[in-house]
């Protein structure tokens, strides 16, 4: 017997995040895991009288081309991707692993000349999608593996995912407007601010985010969601931020990352493991070392850290920033062709953020 909860998934994913109309091209991607999601979805998108198209992935593909691909291939951007980016009205990705490491031994040099050839491609997609004519949302197909990387089992996994998306209650949409109300009067008090300064333990971070817009996430683009975000003022970040949680990149981990900026840009960085692999990606290209992203994550009904960013960048009270591409819509300028999430937990460990030099937000959560 197939759960409801996918039947429901299929249904706001199309509904509500896509907002898929007839006519509209969809790409549909994921693993031969995530099928049952995957068809759902795709049942839903034809009733909607949208075009989908699949993309299914097989596990091992990814490794194999990392390893075998001659330096030509892996900077080799096929016309038909190009085509894509620039026709499809939305794109709908699954998340969903057999092996949650199976990148762990790819040489980290390789991955980031990948990252540099997709670069302009990754700008345009985003270019797109902050001009309002493409649509995307990723999420998350529950899975055996993904539920071992959260220490849980697969039954408690399950009731997870689909928890944190609102998917057992009877009307998902308007729990998620509900969100959207809340979060959207957090970005009109942020918008309001010049200057961000987080103190926490080992962290003392400036951010200018002056003239830059807040967007509120709230299943329209990841799915679960719980967030708000803005694009920093690219020369605008300064001092040092000690990230709590390890940063996950391509199934590796790095642990203890230690940031000092300056002048915008990463300056120094350290980690406790993994640091060839930050240092090869803060080499992709000029824009890596500046952050694109700066968010609050807002989602309390995630409370632990599972190794999947899609969960663990809503984890309500932390926040979170990425190195690299900014979106578009926020104001942010910077480009490139990383986008690494980093998180900071600021729970009951008296952090606090001053907002123009008042303090805003203590111990996980905005003051009121």
């Amino acid at each position: 017997m197939t759960d409801p909860r996918i039947e429901k998934l299929a249904r706001v994913l199309v509904h509500y995040s896509l907002r898929l109309e007839r006519g509209h091209l969809l790409r549909i991607r994921g693993p031969a895991l995530a099928g049952p999601q995957i068809l759902a979805a795709y049942r839903e998108a034809l009733s909607a009288g949208a075009h989908p198209t699949v993309r299914i992935g097989i596990e091992g593909l990814e490794e194999i081309y990392y390893r075998t691909a001659t330096d030509e291939q892996l900077r080799y951007i096929s016309g038909l991707e190009r085509n894509e980016v620039e026709t499809l009205d939305a794109e709908l990705s699954f998340l969903g692993a057999y092996n949650t490491r199976a990148m762990t031994r790819v040489d980290p040099g390789r991955m980031r000349m990948r990252r540099e050839a997709t670069r302009d491609l990754s700008r345009r997609f985003m270019e797109r999608a902050g001009a309002g004519q493409l649509r995307w949302c990723l999420t998350q197909a529950p899975t055996q593996a993904d539920a071992q990387e959260a220490e849980m089992s697969f039954g408690e996994y399950e009731e997870f995912v689909y928890g944190a998306g609102h998917l057992d209650e009877d009307d998902p949409v308007a729990a998620w407007e509900r969100v959207a109300r809340d979060q959207a009067a957090v970005c009109e008090r942020l918008g309001r601010m010049k200057t961000l300064r987080i103190a926490a333990p080992d962290t003392d971070l400036t951010v200018q985010v002056a003239g830059r817009k807040w967007i509120s996430a709230a299943g329209t683009h990841n799915f679960p969601d719980g967030e708000v975000f803005t694009g920093p003022v690219e020369d605008g970040t300064s001092g040092t931020v000690c990230f709590s949680f390890p940063a996950l990149y391509g199934g590796r981990e790095v642990t203890d990352v230690r940031l000092t900026f300056e002048g915008g840009r990463v300056a120094s960085a350290s980690a406790a493991k993994g640091e060839e692999l930050l240092r090869a990606m803060l080499d992709v290209d000029a824009g890596a070392r500046v952050p694109g992203e700066f968010a609050f994550g807002l989602n309390y009904g995630i409370r632990q850290f599972t190794r999947n960013i899609l969960f663990d960048e809503k984890i309500g009270g932390t926040l979170h920033m990425a190195l690299g591409a900014a979106y578009p819509e926020t104001g942010g300028k910077n480009n490139s062709g990383l986008h690494w999430d980093m998180i900071l937990d600021l729970r009951g460990n008296g952090a606090e953020v001053f907002g123009d030099g008042e303090v805003v937000y203590r111990n996980g959560a905005f003051l009121r």
